[in-house]
């Protein structure tokens, strides 16, 4: 479970807040008009009174909160706080458009135009301001992969909206995850210390009214993604990379020999590759998906708030012990905690829910609203002696068939969470973008090298991965159905009884597991033993999951098998730890080669094999 892309709802630093207190919220006003009756007149109708209602609608504890930190913030006049609040309802207007669309009525702007023949042959006379081997559009996590491609002497440029920044919220990961980024030579072992700003052990799954697991040393870092992404960006400028900040994309046009980016009125950028880093609703994406509805989604909401008493361990996962019902939708609450590194007792603390997308789903504030009520209970501090620094609220969309994302284009390809590489059960990219930051990059490289940029070649670099497709299982099982005649604490008890049965097969179950890395051994095994320990428990699971559902699930675990048995047997023999294959391999054709390259890591990377302990 992981908070890496949240948006953050204050754009002021938090040691600049005063300690927030909720006053009661005003009360409509009723002014009244009454002419004077003359004394002459009393025979007569009285005049009619005309009356004014001067009322106000009365405004949310979450937009009372909201517009409070970002009066403390910006010191007077509340400068940042509409926007701040204008930012949770422009995000819960998409959200209810993505509720209420129909396929049939979206319609895509058309954003990538296929044009045949060469740019550079045709009779085009548009002036090209610079050229490059890859461009990389959207630059906060995007700036990953663009100095990974620097760094090995590529010419690369990063096209990015707004600022290639991070927030001050922190992202938290394990530090294995993040050594990943070393050995793709994006950090240096001493950036590793300047970048965290928060270490906390031990880590608790919890589950309301049943009992808790402790771990060590997952998700048990605070990362500063300000500090991060300046880490990498200057890297990035300094191995030659260039950045077009403040530059939003117009129109993208594919031509056999190169991509060219529009992104003002007469200027354009051209490239063999164009790489989308622009996240789920990225405009190529939506353009590619045409509108089609997501599969499931997880909405997060949070906070960070200084006063903790108690704030030397984290939550990993804490759930709810009953289902909560928002108008029409049944919702299963669960909840994740961890110290910030803004000061000792500042604590983060997210609520999130899985849900199909269908009229009459929360919206965000809602869930804020729900999340005020709630969260005393769960972390034992009220919310009048704490101060709410910033408020955090995400979408994070997934898809079922066609995730990971498959290029329809040449030349274009999806990383990140554009790619929907991420797990049904994430919260987001970060995570994924490290475990496969060094796969990608030297896919790309070689890809470039003997120009394998058609739609099928870039298509090999998002493959199919059973493990991926095997998690929507576990969003299913977590998400609060309608229809499924089961007890309101049925999902607190299954996930109690996976983590008991996952805790006593050891850690080569667990951790995987708790990092969203899915492998065929370690899930056969838990599941073996919860139908040995709790075969009571198996018809809940198929009023709650449904047929369909799992009988979808076990071909992909049949392939999950077949990808662990390829990548466990064959990899070795085909890469030659005898020393007879790999040289072979490496005599072929480049595009053999290239093929069989990439087929190795989908067999290890779709088993979950990437993953050591």
């Amino acid at each position: 479970m992981r908070a890496w892309s949240l948006l953050s709802a204050s754009p002021f630093h938090p040691h600049a807040a005063n300690p927030l207190r909720l006053s009661s919220p005003s009360s409509c006003s009723l002014q009244c008009s009454v002419p004077t009756v003359p004394a002459n007149a009393r025979t007569r109708k009285p005049p009619r009174r005309v009356v004014v209602l001067a009322s106000t609608a009365t405004p949310s504890r979450t937009q009372r909160i909201m517009e409070a930190i970002s009066l403390a913030g910006q010191g007077a006049g509340g400068a940042g706080g509409s926007y701040s609040y204008d930012a949770l309802k422009r995000l819960d207007k998409l959200w209810l458009s993505i509720c209420s669309s129909k396929p049939e009525n979206f319609k895509p702007s058309e954003v990538v135009k296929r044009l045949d023949g060469s740019f550079w042959y045709s009779n085009d006379d548009k002036e090209i301001s610079d050229k490059f081997d890859v461009l990389v559009c959207g630059g906060t996590l995007g700036v990953f992969i663009a100095t990974a491609l620097s760094l090995r002497g590529l010419k690369v440029g990063i096209v990015e909206r707004d600022m290639v920044k991070g927030r001050e919220q922190e992202w938290n990961i394990s530090e294995k995850e993040l050594r990943e980024l070393v050995e793709a030579g994006i950090l240096l072992e001493n950036d590793i210390e300047q970048v965290t700003v928060a270490k906390f052990n031990p880590n608790r799954c919890g589950f309301e009214g049943k009992g808790d697991i402790w771990v060590e040393d997952i998700l048990n870092l605070g990362v500063s993604p300000a500090k991060l992404i300046e880490v990498v960006k200057q890297r990035f400028i300094n191995s030659g990379g260039t950045i077009y900040e403040g530059s939003s994309i117009s129109t993208i046009s594919v031509y056999d020999d190169s991509v060219l980016i529009n992104f003002s009125e007469a200027e354009f950028l051209s490239a063999r590759l164009l790489v989308d880093a622009m996240g789920n609703f990225s405009p190529i994406v939506m353009q590619v998906r045409s509108g089609k509805k997501p599969d499931g989604v997880c909405l997060v909401v949070g906070s960070c708030s200084r006063g903790f008493k108690n704030n030397k361990t984290s939550d990993v996962i804490f759930s709810s012990s009953s289902i909560k019902r928002i108008g029409k939708s049944k919702l299963q609450y669960f909840w994740e905690a961890f110290p910030a590194g803004s000061g000792p007792r500042d604590r983060t603390t997210y609520m999130f829910t899985y849900l199909e997308p269908k009229p009459g789903c929360p919206t965000l504030e809602q869930l804020l609203e729900d999340y005020w009520d709630l969260m005393p209970n769960y972390q034992g501090e009220d919310i009048e002696d704490v101060e709410i620094l910033r408020v955090i609220f995400g979408i994070f969309p997934t898809y079922r068939d066609s995730s990971p994302l498959q290029t329809p284009f040449s030349r274009i390809l999806q990383v990140g969470d554009a790619s929907g590489i991420q797990s049904p059960v994430s919260f987001g990219g970060f995570g994924s973008i490290t475990r496969n930051l060094n796969r990608v990059a030297s896919g790309i490289y070689e890809a470039l090298d003997g120009d394998f940029l058609d739609k099928a070649s870039l298509s090999l670099l998002n493959p199919y991965m059973p493990n991926l497709s095997s998690s929507w299982l576990f969003q299913r099982a977590m998400s609060a159905q309608s229809d499924a005649n089961v007890s309101p604490d049925f999902i607190n008890e299954l996930l109690y009884v996976n983590f008991q049965s996952m805790k006593k097969l050891g850690d080569p179950v667990l951790r995987p597991f708790l990092q969203d890395v899915v492998q065929f051994w370690p899930l056969a095994k838990t599941l073996g033993t919860i139908m040995l320990s709790q075969p009571q428990i198996l018809p809940s699971i198929f009023k709650q999951v449904g047929i369909p559902v799992i009988l979808d699930w076990l071909v992909h675990f049949t392939f999950l098998g077949y990808y662990t048995f390829l990548s466990t047997l064959l990899d070795p023999i085909v890469s030659c730890i005898n020393f007879f294959c790999r040289p072979w391999i490496d005599k072929l054709p480049s595009k053999p080669r290239f093929s069989w390259r990439r087929r190795l890591e989908a067999w290890k990377y779709g088993a979950g094999l990437d993953y050591k302990l």
